[in-house]
């Protein structure tokens, strides 16, 4: 494609730094690893951070170490990647999917008190696309009920809620540094908290389930392999000088673009309500219910241009689907961005010029998808 959907921003300081990594013969977790869980934590602001495999391990990660088992529940939204979801079916436990805000893509409070049981055992909201989901009725809500809860801001490192950043807002915040996010390490994710307990439990589960004595190690929990290499690590602590920048450029870009797609019969830009700063980790907009949005990614890859939808209704997904028999209008909301969200490039490479081709283009393939059968 001409115009991708993302570019991850590296350069030589990432290669200069695995290069020092590795002449070093020190690969595995160590020095790297804290000094990048260092800098994030002093973004986030948080007590504790423990760098992980990936995002994916660090909910895992959260929710064993919060004691989440077979026949428990935890509350979900409904639309997220299916990681979110995966990691709770992966305990034994089961997914409880809520409802979504169709403005924000983000779970709807107000459905959250009528999905909690007896049974449940944590909220995992998730910040969709790096814009914080409304956190502060969530926690409300988790702590009448004497719940934990979970931030999934995998999307939404250096995003804020009410000046306060995403991470720091929940009992824990999990981050990815998937090439797609608005870091990269190429895989991995750190886990935020400032529950001491909470980290004294992840940090043995992430290493074997071992504390280290002063000659060799005691295994003390059937622990995971949930580390992130020096080597990764060291990618992080380049790629953090950069963050600033980075946020700061998706944030002008996604400006740019809504002011050039505003005004397409048939496209919503993103909401962006006051409170929240997003880190636009993805330009995602809705489509009307009569436009093809599968017909338009066609459209606009005939373009030379890269989208996607926006992401997954998990229980219109088979692995769920099957194993829970959600109906479709269950989650109406859900369901609807599930099929009409779409996804458009945004990353620094993108000058006006190609900008301005994908808003032509857009017009062009919603018109002549306007009707058309799914």
């Amino acid at each position: 494609m001409s115009i991708r959907l993302n570019v991850p921003e590296t350069g030589d300081e990432e290669i200069d730094a695995v290069r020092t990594v590795i002449q070093s013969g020190y690969l595995t977790q160590g020095a790297r690893a804290a000094e990048f869980e260092a800098l994030v934590k002093a973004v986030v602001g948080t007590q504790h951070a423990a760098a992980v495999s990936s995002a994916t391990t660090g909910l895992h990660l959260a929710l064993v170490a919060l004691g989440v088992g077979p026949g428990d529940e935890v509350v979900v939204p409904g639309f997220s990647f299916p990681a979110t979801a995966n990691v709770v079916v992966q305990l034994g436990a089961v997914p409880i999917f809520v409802d979504i805000d169709l403005d924000t893509f983000n779970l709807d409070p107000g459905l959250l008190d009528a999905a909690i049981t007896a049974r449940t055992k944590a909220v995992m909201p998730v910040h969709a696309f790096g814009l914080c989901a409304d956190m502060d009725p969530i926690n409300e809500i988790a702590a009448r009920h004497g719940l934990p809860v979970v931030e999934d801001a995998a999307c939404a490192l250096a995003g804020t809620y009410h000046g306060r950043q995403a991470g720091s807002l929940a009992t824990a915040g999990v981050f990815s540094f998937h090439p797609r996010k608005i870091i990269t390490t190429g895989e991995g994710g750190m886990v935020m908290t400032d529950d001491d307990h909470l980290a004294e439990r992840m940090a043995i589960l992430r290493a074997h389930g071992a504390v280290r004595g002063e000659l060799y190690m005691e295994f003390v929990d059937a622990g995971y392999n949930y580390r992130l290499s020096d080597v990764h690590a060291a990618i992080g602590v380049a790629q953090m000088a950069k963050l600033p920048r980075i946020v700061a450029d998706r944030r002008a870009r996604a400006g740019e673009l809504t002011r050039r797609i505003d005004g397409i019969d048939g496209v919503r830009p993103p909401v962006v309500p006051e409170h929240i700063d997003p880190t636009f980790q993805s330009y995602v907009v809705l489509l009307d219910d009569e436009i093809d949005r599968d017909g338009v990614i066609r459209s606009m890859r005939e373009h030379d241009i890269e989208t996607t939808l926006g992401t997954y209704g998990m229980h219109l997904q088979p692995a769920f689907r099957d194993r829970f028999g959600i109906p479709a209008e269950a989650l109406p909301a859900t369901t609807r961005a599930h099929r009409q969200a779409l996804t458009l490039p945004l990353h620094a490479r993108l000058g006006p010029d190609d900008l301005d081709t994908i808003a032509v283009a857009l017009t062009a393939s919603v018109a002549a998808n306007r009707g058309g059968s799914r």
